[in-house]
């Protein structure tokens, strides 16, 4: 019986594994932003059930709620909001921002190579002291509130202004002439 819920917890993890893989791929090669947001939900999901798999619940009811709940119905509405137009702030953007991709990228080639590396050399073999209470909700909001309330609340200004951001960002500059921005029905 523990031999058939081995198979299985492996046979659900490879098949939560492809889907993130999968979704990924789509998220990036999906040329419709909007299918490729609901890609992007797929891959959060997905994440979600190997954190499951890998006994961190609260992690993965934060993944779900937040990231694939509020993060992700925020990119529809500005997608929706946006229209067609959600690509032309990038349109002929400056040639540092696909060198900075590009190093970031190979930045993070290099340390997953690097830790690919120690973890077959076996110099990740100590094992962390993790108390009982650790990853806790209650251990997790007691850092929020006291340690990291900064951080916390530098996120949720952040957040605003990426809301604003949008806003201001599905606005035409004819809008502001006259006094605001357009319904959906005038937008037609």
């Amino acid at each position: 019986m523990r031999n058939l819920a081995n198979f299985l917890v492996w046979v659900l993890w490879c098949f939560a594994a492809f889907a993130c893989l999968g979704s990924a791929v789509a998220v990036v090669t999906f040329a419709d932003p909007f299918f490729s947001a609901l890609a992007l939900i797929g891959n959060l999901g997905s994440l979600a059930v190997l954190f499951l798999l890998a006994s961190a619940e609260f992690v993965a009811a934060a993944q779900v709620l937040v990231y694939a709940g509020a993060v992700m119905v925020m990119f529809l509405f500005v997608i929706a909001y946006l229209g067609g137009r959600a690509d032309a702030p990038w349109a002929g953007g400056p040639s540092w921002l696909q060198t900075g991709a590009v190093v970031a990228a190979t930045a993070l080639l290099v340390e997953i190579v690097v830790v690919i590396g120690l973890a077959a050399g076996d110099h990740l073999d100590h094992e962390a002291k993790i108390t009982s209470s650790f990853g806790s909700p209650a251990q997790i909001g007691r850092l929020f509130l006291t340690n990291h309330l900064l951080a916390f609340e530098i996120t949720s200004i952040v957040l605003l202004v990426a809301a604003v951001g949008g806003v201001v960002l599905g606005t035409r500059p004819d809008d502001k002439l006259s006094g605001g921005m357009l319904s959906a029905g005038e937008r037609g």
